[in-house]
């Protein structure tokens, strides 16, 4: 059972946490075997350029590996804990199927330990199933879905998450996702029945700067806030909001960064709900 805390402010620091209790989350270290260490490259490229502004510091981090593609066809598999993962926004469950291997997948909302999933074709219609989109009945709220057949889950992947099967045609079937967007995808695809766990991600609150620091997030500056030699949108008496067009720190204006030209865009019915 998930709870929102909001602790008592002995402090500066907890005055304005909120933060997700989650009493059934396994309180030990992660399978081994299915983790590796994380280099960090704190926003920087091969030759130590910043490509990624507000990145460094933050606490040491084992990266857990999921299984994307849930290729163990027609195989039963038990949930045997679920887990916290520095490195996503959801939860992770850790599965144990009848063969004896162990996967990490996201885990589902609904599903607790004990429970049983399954991949693969012609399997029971239940959460935490994945299977292909033709055997999905419309209007099922799905996540971890494919874009290519066999290149593993693409879409509805944050905590909360979900897409809506609107409709079936010959190739594609016709998918609503969570910022509005419509889109085609083929029926081939596999995806995962049910919504992405922690809904209440989104109401969770740091409570202070350091807190922002342990997850490897620096300070931003708004570029209104600089001076004229640091920002184009620097300078001026007073709070001025800048006079021009948002833009980079070199003078680009911000724009819209799909383009008509980008893979898979036509199969795009509707814009997502920002643009």
């Amino acid at each position: 059972m998930i709870i929102l805390k909001q602790h008592k402010p002995t402090s500066p620091g907890l005055r304005g946490l909120i933060s997700i209790k989650n009493k059934h989350l396994y309180k030990g270290s992660p399978n081994k075997n299915l983790t590796f260490s994380k280099k960090r490259s704190s926003g920087r490229n091969n030759v130590g350029r910043i490509t990624m502004w507000q990145r460094g510091g933050g606490h040491k981090r084992r990266y857990r590996l999921i299984d994307w593609k849930r290729n163990k066809y027609n195989i039963n598999a038990k949930i045997e804990r679920i887990e916290y993962d520095p490195n996503r926004s959801p939860y992770i469950a850790l599965l144990l199927y009848e063969d004896g291997e162990r996967r990490y997948i996201l885990h589902i909302n609904g599903l607790k330990v004990g429970d049983n999933v399954i991949s693969g074709y012609n399997i029971p219609i239940s959460v935490g199933n994945s299977m292909q989109l033709k055997e999905i009945p419309l209007g099922t709220n799905i996540n971890c879905i494919e874009m290519i057949p066999g290149s593993g889950a693409k879409i509805a992947r944050s905590a909360g998450c979900y897409a809506q099967l609107l409709a079936k045609d010959q190739k594609y079937a016709t998918l609503r996702l969570k910022s509005g967007e419509i889109r085609k995808v083929l029926l081939e695809c596999f995806a995962c029945i049910g919504t992405i766990s922690k809904i209440e991600h989104n109401l969770q609150k740091l409570g202070k700067a350091g807190r922002s620091r342990w997850k490897n997030i620096r300070p931003n500056v708004r570029g209104v806030a600089m001076n004229p030699v640091d920002h184009p949108l620097g300078g001026g008496e007073g709070k001025t909001s800048g006079g021009r067009h948002p833009c980079s720190p070199w003078g680009k204006t911000e724009k819209v960064t799909r383009k008509n030209k980008k893979r898979g865009y036509k199969l795009i019915i509707k814009n997502r709900k920002n643009k």
